[in-house]
């Protein structure tokens, strides 16, 4: 016979199991790294975060101050949940400006960043035993976004030799009768990469005849280098029922805390993505919804000043890795990040004894040995990578980069 209190034990056990779907949902390894140089600032140490994947410029001062009238005019209020009116009509004006994407204010959302735009989409369009296709190299949260919607995510490996890009016979092969969707990033996170509109259109037809989605994350359009030009898959005719498009303000316009996004594409896809919304947030932040209204319609000066130092900081970091022995890297086309190969120092040891078996072992001693942080490619789905973000000063990078070249000097 159960005694009483083992009952309520066994009770209060059960009640406190998580769903099975967190099993595969871990924290971004870009967040957990932030915080243990944090963790390590706060000892006295001194750190060099080249690891997060955020513009190191203040938000620009007239958008600061569409913030501040907001508060000041009480705009403090709910919104409709998909966002303001006003706001929806600009932003799709500027997909059809920007991206030659035919749209409406009806078949917009306005999200709390595109990371939200992006779950919502997923979370609308997948269900369990669905299939996602996600190239890797991969944004970190890609696969959890699918394990939260019960999906299965399907991995499909692109190499540097091919500047990271999908080709239409891997996208072919890796679809079966499961497949709900494929999701794309361009510019790419990690590794710089961009898809050029030959690239893209390649994948069409597939797209086409399958009658998959197609999720596209647009988050570093503006950030792009040598004269080259990003082109928008949603803005191709014959798959533009099939193409959800995602974008947001925090690379473009330094406006990572301020949580603002947006998404178009197919009218009944963006509306489950409204009522989804509705119920999980209410709507995103109003003083941020005016914010945005200023940065999509006021003058563009500071975006393309960013721009044009993020490249001149490209140049820099390329031209002094360049000089690291072990290492090889893809030029960045775009965004602001180096993904460089390691594998050459697996097998090796370090200055202590240890062997180096993966990137995650190197990053580990850089950060705790050297004081530089870095993304160990493993979150990124290729464990023979690290990843360098060069948002930060020119002296932050001088130092950061002397620092991996100090670090790998001493692995033998």
């Amino acid at each position: 016979m159960i005694e009483e209190e083992e009952l309520t034990a066994a009770t209060t056990k059960t009640f406190l199991q998580l769903s099975g779907r967190m099993e595969h949902v871990s924290e971004a390894a870009t967040l957990r790294i932030a915080a243990r140089a944090v963790e390590l600032r706060a000892e006295g140490r001194k750190i060099i975060s080249l690891s997060t994947g955020e513009p190191d410029f203040p938000t620009p001062d007239r958008i600061k101050r569409a913030g501040i009238r907001a508060i000041e005019e009480n705009f403090t209020k709910y919104t409709p949940a998909e966002g303001l009116p006003e706001l929806r009509a600009i932003v799709a004006e500027k997909f059809r400006r920007d991206n030659n994407i035919e749209t409406s204010t009806d078949c917009i959302q306005i999200s709390s960043g595109g990371k939200h735009a992006l779950s919502n989409a997923v979370s609308v369009l997948v269900e369990r035993g669905d299939e996602v296709i996600i190239p890797s190299p991969f944004w970190v949260s890609y696969p959890a976004m699918v394990a939260i919607a019960e999906g299965t995510t399907v991995l499909v490996n692109t190499k540097s030799s091919d500047e990271w890009v999908l080709s239409a016979r891997a996208l072919r092969k890796a679809i079966t009768p499961r497949t709900k969707a494929i999701m794309l990033n361009t510019p790419h996170n990690p590794t710089s990469a961009m898809y050029s509109q030959r690239d893209l259109e390649a994948l069409v037809d597939v797209i086409e005849e399958t009658g998959i989605y197609a999720i596209v994350d647009e988050l570093y359009e503006k950030l792009v280098y040598d004269g080259e030009r990003h082109f928008s898959l949603g803005s191709i005719p014959e798959i533009a029922d099939q193409v959800i498009t995602v974008n947001g303000l925090s690379k473009a316009y330094a406006m990572t805390g301020w949580r603002l996004g947006y998404a178009t594409g197919p009218r009944h896809v963006i509306e489950a993505m409204n009522r989804l919304q509705s119920q999980a947030v209410s709507h995103p932040s109003s003083i941020s919804q005016r914010a945005a209204i200023e940065a999509l319609t006021g003058p563009q000066d500071d975006v393309e000043t960013m721009r044009l130092r993020f490249e001149s900081r490209r140049d820099l970091v390329v031209r002094i890795m360049s000089v690291i022995p072990g290492i090889s890297y893809s030029k960045p086309k775009a965004a602001f990040y180096v993904f460089f190969d390691v594998s050459r120092f697996f097998g090796r040891k370090f200055a202590n004894g240890d062997r180096v078996g993966t990137a995650d072992d190197i990053c580990s001693a850089l950060l705790e040995q050297h004081g530089l942080a870095l993304v160990p490619g493993g979150a990124f789905g290729s464990p023979n990578h690290i990843r360098l973000s060069f948002a930060a000063s020119e002296a932050d990078i001088e130092a950061g980069v002397a620092l991996l070249k100090e670090g790998l000097s001493t692995i033998h």
